[in-house]
């Protein structure tokens, strides 16, 4: 698949942005679907040297709009979606919002990928469909738990793309990652959240419950899971999950940053940043044994020298000015 050209849906956000550099670097031809806006925002792309802005063709829409979808996607060999509402809390009190988004957004790139012979599509799930684990560590047939509506939707999501392979022979592949972490994530994230508290002299760290445990994977490594995915064949119509293998609470989490940071501070949980209790995932861990087979991945990031790049990064000012580390980013 090297040197033809790729789209990416979601290309302005935090692992899209850094998947249309990873592509850009081992030669394919680049195309980024961003959110149309008013302030011509392109998002993270816009923090790109230019050297390699200028390699990419932006394309604004809105992934909900089966046309704009459709046209983006002309021409494209391969397609990696990750257009999605991701939200965990705004999906609470937002639910429509994500099954028109992931939901009926996955549904509209899978039939223009039908109907334009599209040689490969990957369409982005999350470890979240899993819920609190049963057993651990979780594979891939492991049962999926809609505990929130975000998670629901993707699972809504998976389970259409399956149904295009199974149903029409579409060359879909489900990539299933872990918590994701590193430069640009949301500060609606664990990690950006404790850095940029810490960065900005809190006393106190303000997090919900400290002991869920997450299989974090530094964004590089999941750039990797993705290409090598989108090259194995053996991998079409299968869902595969890409984690680290190795599981942190999230109280061992701040006391890891802390000491990379040479910050301390006291944690104190909110009752607002806390999940209802039945939506709560108490515990992920990754098995990659699938992905190790197909592909040969496996994690080169270790938790604590990504977490030492992340936080150098946000250390920057320019890079963390627009996080708001005083208010709760629902």
């Amino acid at each position: 698949m090297k040197y033809k050209k790729a789209l990416v849906t979601g290309a302005d956000g935090f692992i899209g942005s850094h998947l249309a550099e990873a592509l850009l670097d081992k030669g394919y031809a680049v195309k980024a679907f961003v959110y149309y806006n008013s302030f011509n925002s392109w998002g993270w792309l816009d923090t790109l040297p230019k050297s390699k802005l200028k390699h990419i063709e932006v394309f604004a829409g809105d992934i909900r709009d089966p046309n704009g979808v459709r046209a983006a996607m002309k021409g494209a060999d391969a397609v990696f979606h990750l257009a999605a509402l991701i939200g965990i809390p705004f999906s609470y009190h937002s639910p429509d919002s994500y099954v028109d988004t992931n939901v009926k957004g996955t549904l509209n790139v899978l039939q223009a990928a039908r109907d334009l012979g599209t040689g490969k599509v990957v369409v982005t799930s999350t470890s979240e469909v899993y819920g609190t684990a049963r057993y651990a560590p979780i594979d891939e047939k492991h049962p999926l738990q809609g505990q929130s509506p975000y998670s629901a939707s993707k699972i809504g999501a998976d389970k259409i793309a399956e149904s295009f392979h199974l149903s029409f022979g579409l060359p879909v592949v489900t990539a299933r990652p872990f918590n994701t972490y590193g430069p640009r994530q949301s500060a609606r994230a664990i990690i950006p959240t404790i850095i940029t508290q810490l960065l900005n002299g809190a006393k106190e760290i303000k997090l919900g419950s400290l002991a869920p445990t997450r299989d974090l994977s530094y964004v590089a490594d999941t750039c990797a899971g993705f290409l090598a995915l989108a090259a194995a064949p053996e991998a079409v119509g299968k869902t595969v999950n890409i984690g680290s293998g190795r599981e942190i609470s999230v109280g061992d989490l701040a006391a890891l940053i802390m000491k990379l940071s040479g910050r301390k501070a006291a944690l104190r949980t909110e009752a607002a940043r806390r999940r209802p209790a039945g939506s709560e995932v108490e515990r992920l861990l990754c098995d990659n044994e699938l992905i190790a087979s197909l592909t040969g991945w496996k994690p080169s990031v270790s938790l604590e020298k990504g977490l030492e790049r992340t936080i150098e990064w946000f250390r920057d000012p320019k890079n963390s000015a627009g996080y708001k580390s005083d208010i709760y980013n629902v």
